[in-house]
């Protein structure tokens, strides 16, 4: 079964296929109960976050870390680098590359899609990828993109590490309070949003703000966490947090 994306048009209206990188998968060392895709940030690749997440006690998982497609981007000038999506400076008001966005969700599925139907699902980021997470997070939310295509894929849980949330500006409030179904989803998913109050590439604020946001809209089953001193990386403290917040959420076994 395959989960197909939107393809990306060009400045001319021609539309063509992103190409993407490799995706490295950590298998796990315990009985298989749980897959989680993890999304790199801006400029990495699979391979760097698939050597730390081999080394975290969760046996259980199995961890894949695709790499983004190598595309020019806005914020560099137009010079070209991994990236789940174009996008300039971050700031509230800047436009958001949603095909760019349905493109990435559109390739998790389609990794999620082969998993067999009795393992639990999660999807996870650090900043650029933590923002594409939140993303994939409201396609399942409301079962579709932005453009009014069908989304099908499952998720179980959703961590977000030094991200924010992309199309912020959207209306969720309105979309929640038509649909039964999108709200029960959105007051069950449990979503892990950690943020260090150091950080000056993704500053804390967009981080409590986005997690307030979310809040504010009836996701009951999101924890926000902050970490004094924390700058844009991670530390042994936030990827505690995160095993012991996965192990609960997705009840996995101790070993």
């Amino acid at each position: 079964m395959s989960f197909t994306g939107p393809s990306i048009g060009s400045a001319g209206g021609r539309r063509e296929a992103l190409e993407f990188g490799r995706t490295h998968v950590v298998r796990p060392k315990g009985r298989h109960q749980a897959t989680v895709v993890w999304l790199h940030g801006l400029g990495d690749n699979g391979s760097s976050w698939s050597q730390l997440l081999e080394t975290l006690p969760l046996p259980n998982i199995k961890w894949i870390c695709p790499t983004a497609p190598t595309r020019p981007i806005t914020l560099f000038g137009g010079f070209p680098t991994t990236t789940w999506f174009d996008m300039g400076e971050l700031s509230e008001d800047a436009p958001d590359d949603v095909e760019g966005l349905e493109a990435a969700a559109g390739h998790v599925a389609n990794l999620l899609s082969i998993e067999p139907a009795d393992i639990k699902l999660g999807i996870g980021g650090f900043s650029m990828g933590a923002a594409t997470s939140l993303y994939f997070a409201t396609c399942f939310i409301h079962g579709k993109y932005e453009n009014g295509d069908l989304y099908p894929a499952n998720v179980s849980a959703v961590v977000g590490l030094s991200g924010w949330l992309p199309c912020s500006k959207l209306n969720l409030k309105a979309k929640i309070e038509r649909h039964n179904e999108v709200a029960r989803r959105v007051a069950s998913l449990p979503i892990l949003l950690c943020h260090g109050k150091g950080d000056d590439v993704v500053p804390y604020k967009f981080g409590e703000k986005f997690a307030l946001a979310l809040s504010s809209n009836g996701f009951e089953n999101m924890t926000f966490k902050s970490y004094n001193g924390l700058g844009h990386y991670t530390i042994p403290e936030e990827m505690e947090e995160v095993c012991t917040w996965l192990t609960s959420k997705l009840g996995l076994d101790s070993r």
